[in-house]
């Protein structure tokens, strides 16, 4: 087996939400166009060309909304949980 090094990003704890939310939006959105494509016209012709437009357009809006309802649960529902 090849040992291949880990790569380590250092970045500022402030931007953990930014980051944490953009990666989330971007598999989830890419999941989801997949299977809706899937489901609604299958595999066709142009089928990545299709899935790539509309992942596109998909992760313009999965990301303020992924960054809002996170802000939203960590800053208004979490916070009123108490945890042992």
């Amino acid at each position: 087996m090849a040992n291949f090094p880990t790569i380590r990003i250092r970045t500022r704890r402030k931007y953990y939400r930014l980051i944490f939310t953009g990666l989330m939006a971007l598999m989830m959105s890419l999941i989801i166009s997949t299977v809706l494509l899937l489901i609604k016209v299958g595999y066709i012709d142009g089928f990545f060309t299709e899935l790539l437009h509309s992942w596109g357009l998909a992760f313009i809006v999965a990301w303020p909304s992924a960054y809002f309802c996170a802000y939203m649960v960590q800053e208004h529902v979490l916070s009123k949980i108490e945890f042992y």
